[in-house]
């Protein structure tokens, strides 16, 4: 597995799923590899692409390239964990963009703080070029910046991430909000970062997927963080 520098103990394993993302996959992988933070690894889990992806990510021989049949977000990011080789982990989608002290930022903020779990950020959302102003008017102003409870802000010490376990394989909407709401039960310690360190891409392929999140989606991931509750209220030693 090819690192952009060896150190093991304060590797980052950044983990980029994609589906018939060449439009924009290059940017978002150079936004990694200008990172201020240089030991780092960047795995690439192709989810069954169709088109140019594999082209692209092949081209860069600092990556790691992956590809599998298409079986959804989830297990794509699975994979890219089983994959990583470092104690910290950071996701991005093929379609976003690192802020250039992302990670440098944020492993500053866990040196300083041994007791968190993880590092979180504000995500600012934009709108891709090709989008028209009847579409670009759909995002509020109130939603532009906001703070970024999501995976693309993420940084997390290796071991807390598998307390929490991996993705839920079943959602192919919301994965991250119901990892994090078992991990929140689980007592995760984190802090939000006040820098924007994560711009949002909104297209026209992603802007139906990010706004429609089904009902019976959301309601699968509240009740599997129910019964994870319930499940820990069983066990012995835990608390309510």
């Amino acid at each position: 597995m090819t690192r952009t520098h060896k150190d093991p103990v304060n590797l980052v394993s950044v983990i980029i799923p994609v589906f018939n993302g060449e439009k924009y996959l290059e940017e978002a992988i150079a936004s990694v590899t200008k990172q201020s933070y240089r030991s780092l690894e960047i795995i690439i889990v192709d989810d069954g692409s169709t088109d140019g992806s594999a082209d692209i990510a092949r081209r860069h021989n600092n990556v790691t390239y992956c590809f599998q049949k298409n079986a959804g977000p989830s297990s794509a990011l699975n994979r890219g964990v089983d994959l990583a080789g470092g104690d910290f982990f950071a996701f991005l989608d093929a379609d976003d963009i690192w802020s250039a002290n992302k990670l440098a930022s944020q492993m500053e903020c866990l040196a300083r703080n041994p007791s968190l779990d993880v590092v979180f950020a504000h995500v600012e959302q934009f709108c891709s070029p090709e989008l028209q102003a009847w579409e670009t008017s759909r995002i509020p102003d109130a939603l532009k910046i906001v703070p970024g409870y999501c995976a693309g802000t993420m940084l997390i010490r290796r071991l807390s991430f598998y307390r929490a376990g991996h993705f839920d394989r079943r959602l192919q909407v919301g994965q991250f909000l119901a990892w994090y709401m078992k991990a929140n039960d689980d007592g995760l310690r984190g802090r939000m970062l006040p820098e924007i360190l994560l711009k949002r891409r909104w297209h026209t392929t992603n802007m139906g997927i990010r706004e429609r999140a089904s009902r019976s989606e959301y309601a699968r991931i509240l009740k599997a963080s129910l019964d994870h509750r319930r499940q820990r209220l069983r066990l012995p030693g835990t608390k309510g």
